[in-house]
């Protein structure tokens, strides 16, 4: 097979027998063998029942996976990848605002050209989307190429991209880990990371789902994480361990300066005050405290592995 279209959605049943039929054309168009997978994440519209008349009409390349719950994009693309069969795998956004029309290039890039990943960059988003969406979104790519290192991406969040099978079989996607697939491709050993500009519509029906500053906080936190991750994941102590190790030696050193003073004024015969009425004390004795719980959570962190057994769990209710 040569593609797989992975299309995680949430509540877009206007859109989907028109996604469906577009794709279909530009497949037909290139003589592409294909499927698409449909990720439904929890829709309370009509959605599922769109996409099991599309099985029905075309059960030949129409798979189908739906969430007992909305678990969010990553979960969804996570299940979507595990399914996937074809040499390439595209994903793209439900909404009708990414354009099947250029799944023949982004295949071709991956083909012929040697891509492990090429993202899409959305040349045109102020025609389509506000500035609550676009100012974020500027931000967050600058921060996201400074920290992961690739440079020559403009826009880490475009739905639209394509993979060589072997990423999407390497990768884990989890919690909303969506917005830094080609970070984690990176971290995998997948360096040839390209960029194609696709056109970018107008939504079509209904309203985004992702808007907001929520959005944007949350993507920083997140980029936080695969940064720890990356580099102290497979050892904590490396981080816990040294910021610990450093607090409390420079505690003990404040305790032993106090404790010093104390001693050389008793010696001298000169009143001094008590230790414990020294401001310095109680901030160097917390230093120590602190710097010994930071210790043992590198121990802990250790300990406890980070991939958690469930992590990857997800309710599916129905799957085709």
């Amino acid at each position: 097979m040569n593609i797989s279209v992975i299309i995680p959605l949430f509540n877009e049943e206007e859109s989907l027998r028109e996604l469906f039929e577009w794709i279909k054309r530009v497949m037909t168009e290139h003589n592409l063998t294909y499927e698409v997978i449909f990720v439904n994440d929890g829709s309370t519209d009509h959605s599922w029942q769109v996409i099991e008349q599309l099985r029905d009409e075309n059960p030949e390349v129409v798979r189908g996976i739906k969430f007992r719950r909305n678990y969010g994009k990553s979960p969804a693309l996570y299940c979507g990848f595990a399914k996937a069969a074809g040499d390439v795998v595209i994903t793209m956004d439900a909404d009708l605002q990414d354009s099947p029309n250029e799944i023949p290039e982004l295949y071709r890039m991956i083909k012929e050209d040697g891509y492990d990943l090429v993202s899409g960059y959305k040349m045109n988003r102020s025609k389509g989307d506000p500035l609550s969406k676009t100012i974020p979104t500027k931000l967050f790519n600058a921060t996201a190429r400074a920290v992961s290192g690739i440079h020559n991406l403009h826009d880490f969040n475009c739905g639209l991209k394509a993979y060589r099978k072997d990423v999407v079989k390497n990768i884990e996607v989890y919690g909303e880990m969506h917005r830094y697939i080609p970070f984690l491709a990176k971290n995998a050993g997948f360096t040839k990371i390209g960029e194609k500009r696709v056109h970018h519509q107008a939504r079509k029906f209904g309203k985004s789902k992702f808007m907001g500053w929520n959005r944007f906080v949350n993507g920083y936190l997140d980029l936080l994480t695969l940064w720890f991750l990356n580099n102290f994941g497979l050892k904590p102590m490396h981080v816990f361990g040294f910021i610990g190790s450093l607090m409390f030696l420079l505690g003990f050193i404040a305790i032993l300066v106090v404790g010093g003073t104390k001693l050389y004024h008793l010696h001298s015969g000169q009143s001094y005050p008590l230790v414990t009425n020294n401001p310095y004390f109680y901030i160097a004795l917390t230093m120590m405290i602190l710097g010994t719980q930071l210790f043992v959570a590198g121990f802990l962190g250790e300990l406890v592995s980070r991939n958690a057994p469930e992590r990857n769990n997800y309710q599916i209710e129905k799957e085709f």
